[in-house]
């Protein structure tokens, strides 16, 4: 199960589409968000130590992309 919670991935996909969404539908694109979620992650960590800082920023996240 994701992290990402299925109502709100369910509400999204409604808000962009106007359709009935199914829970497997909502179960399926919160994996996918979840996992581009950690790629972006591990990518923006790796800028952040490279610039010498501990903390991520909004725009090593925006780099990582």
């Amino acid at each position: 199960m994701a992290t990402l919670s299925v109502a709100a991935i369910k509400r999204m996909i409604k808000s962009a589409t106007g359709g009935r969404v199914s829970n497997d539908a909502a179960e399926a694109l919160a994996l996918i968000l979840e996992q581009k979620g950690m790629q972006i992650a591990t990518k923006a960590a790796k800028l952040a130590r490279h610039a010498g800082r501990k903390t991520i920023t909004a725009e090593d996240i925006r780099l990582a992309e």
